[in-house]
């Protein structure tokens, strides 16, 4: 009669659940390890803790991925614990199990560049792809220690497996067998629902979700700790994070106040000058000398002696930030003025509407556009979102049509794409606009065989494929000022995301999204460094600003050559938490409520201020809603037009 208890089953299945467990924190352990300079905590105890609370993120985690495997251990089958059931368990567990365990060890490397737990998000990235397998074997490769790893790791977890095995057993009766069965089934499942959950059974409680790690983490970096890339990617298969808010403090009269999303200038004469925008891949403002005279970085060297001169004769805004973490990101917050969050807007479901940019408004005033980007066409939806823009023509590899200049992995070189971009600029009628997305300094960093010898790797890998783009931007410069156009056109540089750091000044949270936003127009008076807030979605209206646009226009951003009418301002998202930078204040912000305040120097976030709350505090807080909730609203609701 014990035996129709079935313990010995449910013993060997706690055990295996209980490896997972142990993998999950092998894992974790080995993320902290490849990005302990990221992610530093202070003691071993402050890790444990962390780990304690990423228990219930775990517990989550295992029983989505063995909701069949423990299904199919708990079933009455009469059969389960003979030879080939056990090897029928053995493969779904592992062919699960492996698979979860997998994309940690993606993380060991990714995280540092994204400075986050990977989620469906990337997918986006990789969706319009058509080099997937390319830079799948070249990550193999480059990271070859980490698949290692992984094999090691899945080895000793499948030597741990075998070790308990199940005791053969032949049901002599069926009441016992099926009614003890069928109570165990009932309390196994019950105790899966509660842990899927996050371990709470109440039914006002929601399942917890990414925003959850963040609870009880000091620094709001460690919530990536607290968290698993498994648990990461299943709370974001299927969710929509594009949802209209409605904060009662939160009314039309206050976000036309403090946002004031229809902006009209009338600072400048109406004139037409074209327009160049760079959007340099991966650029953060810590390769750039000029931005970083006043960093106090001890034996700081710069990488971009060619942007550090043609600094001398622009305005530069050495107090910029990215709104978005990837490249999909930076295209409509730069263009259109339109930010991305936890998501991509352009992964979203509400990108096919008519938008009010740069584009549409320049457009309007006579203007040619024009989109260049070296990699296959349609790579990172570029060229679907041109089209939603309204983009002339567009530029890419296809039409570059010399694939001898391809680098193997993303596009072709910048040097010679950017040459192609110049000549193709001196058949258009001005005024034009144009942009180009730069594809050079994408990871894995590679620059052509001739400039080996010219670029050197410096602190990290990235320096040597930054100075290549800076040369590349040299020379289109170089051979632009010969033309005519060239003495009528505003030029700006801005990155579209941050990416390998050197400097520890750089590893703060903060600073992971610092970019520099520089505007060139030859022979003007725009010329000096304003260290005031600056984001890319300010690009946008400061264009229409310096070119006398006095037409009212959508845009969430501020000109900013304009002191008048408007505060800086930044907001961003780490893709779980706001960031909403404003006066002498950073607020994280978790959707509901804040998190923290901590002061505008505090960029490394490690002393909150919140007990200590004051009415600014209340009012960065009050903008950030009413961000939000505009933000939102205008995107839903398909309003991006007005």
């Amino acid at each position: 009669m014990q035996k129709h208890l079935r313990l010995n089953e449910y013993k060997v299945l706690f055990y295996r659940i209980a490896l997972a467990y142990l993998f999950y924190f092998i894992a974790r352990v080995l993320f902290y390890y490849f990005n302990a300079d990221l992610l530093r905590v202070e003691s071993v105890s402050d890790f444990l803790s962390l780990s304690y609370y990423g228990l219930a993120f775990d517990t989550t985690a295992i029983l989505y991925i063995n909701l069949l495997f423990v299904v199919f251990s708990i079933l009455p089958f009469w059969k389960n614990t003979n030879t080939g059931y056990q090897k029928f368990l053995f493969y779904l567990y592992f062919g699960t199990n492996l698979l979860a365990f997998a994309t940690n060890f993606i993380d060991f490397i990714y995280y540092k560049f994204t400075f986050a737990r990977t989620t469906t998000a990337a997918l986006n990235v990789l969706e319009h792809e058509t080099n997937k397998t390319t830079l799948f074997l070249n990550f193999l490769v480059e990271y070859w220690y980490v698949f290692a790893l992984f094999v090691l790791t899945s080895a000793l977890w499948v030597f741990l497996y075998k070790k308990i095995k199940v005791q053969d057993f032949k049901p002599t009766g069926y009441v016992p067998y099926f009614s003890f069965s069928t109570v165990g089934f009932l309390i196994i499942v019950l105790f899966v629902i509660g842990g899927i959950r996050g371990g709470d059974f109440k039914k006002s409680t929601r399942p917890i979700n990414l925003l959850d790690a963040s609870r009880n983490v000091k620094n709001i970096v460690h919530s990536d700790i607290v968290l698993n890339t498994p648990f990461a990617i299943i709370r974001t298969l299927f969710s929509n994070s594009f949802l209209k808010v409605d904060y009662p403090e939160v009314n039309p009269q206050v976000i036309a106040d403090k946002i004031q999303p229809v902006k009209s200038y009338h600072n400048n004469p109406k004139t037409k000058p074209n327009v160049v925008v760079f959007i340099l891949e991966s650029y953060g403002r810590e390769y750039i000398g000029a931005f970083n005279k006043k960093s106090n970085i001890p034996d700081y060297k710069s990488h971009a002696p060619f942007l550090d001169s043609l600094a001398q004769h622009s305005m530069i805004f050495t107090n910029a930030y990215a709104n978005g973490r990837q490249s999909i990101h930076g295209m409509s917050s730069v263009l259109a003025g339109i930010p991305s969050f936890k998501d991509a807007f352009t992964s979203s479901p509400y990108p096919k509407q008519k938008i009010e940019s740069l584009v549409s408004t320049l457009k309007g005033e006579g203007y040619n556009t024009s989109f260049f980007h070296g990699a296959a066409n349609g790579s990172m939806g570029f060229l679907g979102f041109s089209k939603i823009l309204g983009i002339d023509d567009y530029y890419g590899r296809t039409e570059f049509n010399d694939d001898s200049q391809f680098d193997g992995f993303w596009g072709i070189w910048d040097e010679p794409f950017l040459q192609y971009m110049k000549k193709t600029l001196d058949t258009k009628k001005t005024p034009f606009f144009a942009s180009v997305f730069t594809v050079s300094s994408h990871e894995p960093y590679v620059i052509p065989e001739k400039y080996k010898k010219r670029f050197h790797e410096g602190g990290v890998p990235i320096h040597k494929a930054v100075e290549y783009t800076d040369y590349a931007v040299k020379r289109f410069f170089e051979e632009a000022k010969k033309e005519p156009w060239f003495e009528n056109t505003i030029f700006v540089m801005v990155a579209d995301h941050c990416n390998q750091i050197y400097y520890d000044e750089y590893q703060k949270p903060i600073n992971r999204f610092a970019v520099p936003i520089l505007i060139y127009k030859p022979n003007s008076s725009y010329v000096g460094v304003d260290e005031d807030l600056a984001q890319q979605i300010d690009i946008y209206p400061t264009i229409l600003d310096m070119i006398g646009y006095d037409k009212p226009f959508r845009s969430w951003g501020r000109s900013l050559l304009d002191k008048k009418s408007s505060i800086p301002f930044v907001i961003n998202s780490t893709g779980n938490i706001y960031q909403f930078a404003k006066g002498n204040y950073i607020c994280t912000f978790d959707g509901k409520k804040a998190l923290g305040f901590y002061d505008k120097e505090d960029k490394a976030l490690k002393h909150n201020l919140i007990k200590k709350r004051n009415a600014e505090m209340d009012e960065i807080e009050l903008n950030c809603k009413a961000f939000i909730q505009d933000y939102m609203e205008r995107v839903v609701d398909k309003k991006l037009d007005k």
